[in-house]
């Protein structure tokens, strides 16, 4: 009984301060004025690039949607194998209103093998972030 009463009674003293940390969301035209990803490269499964900070507050846990999709050289009549891939990846960096910083992701697995018949095109996109906003 002692214990369930300490479970209810921290639950009481976490409610107040959860509804103080709120949540926007905005559309991704948005976010794209505020975060932009450039000077992108790929290598051996190795994507990096910067991203670049344009709101007026810092931001952190950049999240990127990194996806490889195989374009089939006849798109009429494409293969049976399924090869795009995509995967995320948080920047957990502070990055400072109107700062730059860069980052790396490597692949955590080859893409197929040298292929004649289609090619891999690689786009990096922002899916999330948290922009720090003072308090009152």
């Amino acid at each position: 009984m002692k214990i369930r009463a300490l479970i209810i009674a921290s639950f009481f003293i976490l409610l107040p301060s959860a509804s103080a940390s709120a949540q926007t969301v905005i559309s991704a035209k948005q976010s794209g004025e505020n975060i932009e990803i450039r000077n992108l490269t790929f290598n051996d499964n190795v994507v990096s690039g910067e991203i670049v900070n344009h709101s007026r507050r810092e931001v952190r846990n950049v999240e990127l949607l990194i996806q490889h999709v195989w374009h089939w050289k006849n798109e009429f009549q494409p293969g049976s194998d399924q090869l795009g891939t995509a995967s995320y990846n948080t920047v957990a960096t502070m990055i400072p209103p109107g700062a730059a910083v860069p980052f790396t992701y490597r692949q955590p697995g080859a893409l197929t093998a040298a292929r004649t018949d289609g090619q891999y095109k690689t786009m990096v996109s922002v899916a999330g972030f948290t922009e720090i906003v003072p308090s009152q």
